[in-house]
């Protein structure tokens, strides 16, 4: 086998998804060549590593509160990317020294070789190699501040300081809109709840600006007003995938209330929700049912929120 070819290959096979390693590890060994063995072991550390992470998420899951807007397919879309890149960037600046004992026990150097028993000292990887902990914590302190410099960039500064400044500040609007439109006042703010995650996650222009989009409505050819194109995640099915798409840009958030209600009182293929907008669970699922969000759980979400404990607290 040529090293180099072989190597390249696993450069351009590297993802932490990629089990095709084990077969490339299998191939290094053959050939002898300790530099694709190496590469090879880095990556299947990565997808142990993943595979642990994902073991993690799914504990944390099963005690997570189903009606917290936090607890959605969107937050463990991004969340799994996240887990992604910590995995590649744990094994990539030294690992947990899985991948050294891989090649430790599978060089042909008679030296390299060590024994199962002393690699079973005390079940704690981190002894074998003590030095690597630091480097394991410094990787994902680097990781985590990354994510969170383009999380800012994405979202920007948060429009409000908590979910009771959100309802406080959206509730003369909202009541404003419902008696124009004839709609629910608190179901509109249970959606914006839902599409912005309580107003933490409002849409910005590419300057840095608000677009003041609480509803996720897009900007279609009929819309002649300003746009924010940014990613997003749509539903195909019940699978997430990621998009570029251009949303509506208001001036202010009565601009974007009012052009809620008038966007859903003028459309036709939302009629139904509007003639069963009094009863908030019948208007939501109309919603969904009308091709409102491509979100399968869309209105469940919703009146999770309209019957909570805290949107009920603030407007009873």
């Amino acid at each position: 086998m040529d090293g180099l070819g072989s190597k390249s290959q696993l450069d351009m096979a590297r993802n932490v998804h990629d089990l095709g390693s084990i077969n490339k590890m299998r191939e290094a060994i053959a050939s002898g060549d300790e530099d694709v063995l190496q590469e090879a072991a880095q990556q299947f550390e990565a997808i142990f590593v993943q595979m642990m992470l994902k073991s993690m998420r799914k504990a944390q899951d099963a005690l997570a509160d189903e009606n917290s807007p936090f607890n959605s397919e969107q937050v463990k879309f991004y969340r799994d990317m996240h887990d992604q890149q910590l995995a590649a960037d744990l094994t990539s600046n030294g690992g947990m020294g899985l991948a050294d004992i891989i090649v430790k026990q599978m060089g042909h150097s008679e030296d390299s070789y060590q024994p199962a028993s002393t690699i079973r000292s005390d079940g704690n990887l981190s002894s074998l190699n003590r030095s690597r902990v630091e480097q394991t914590e410094q990787a994902q302190e680097s990781v985590l501040v990354s994510e969170s410099k383009g999380t800012r960039a994405a979202i920007k500064d948060s429009m409000f300081e908590s979910p009771e400044d959100f309802v406080s500040t959206l509730q003369p609007y909202a009541q404003e809109v419902a008696e124009k439109y004839g709609l629910d006042a608190k179901a509109i703010i249970a959606q914006a709840a839902v599409e912005t995650g309580w107003g933490q996650f409002v849409i910005h222009n590419s300057d840095g600006t608000s677009s003041h989009n609480l509803f996720g409505i897009k900007a279609n050819s009929q819309w002649q007003g300003d746009q924010a194109v940014v990613s997003t995640l749509e539903f195909n099915g019940n699978i997430p995938e990621k998009q570029k798409a251009a949303f509506r840009s208001y001036s202010s958030l009565a601009h974007a209330m009012d052009d809620y209600g008038k966007f859903i009182a003028t459309r036709p293929r939302y009629k139904q929700a509007v003639a069963l907008a009094q009863d908030a669970g019948k208007y939501t699922q109309a919603l969904q049912d009308a091709g409102y969000a491509t979100d399968p759980e869309y209105a469940n979400k919703i009146m999770s929120v309209y019957h909570s404990d805290r949107l009920n607290g603030l407007m009873p």
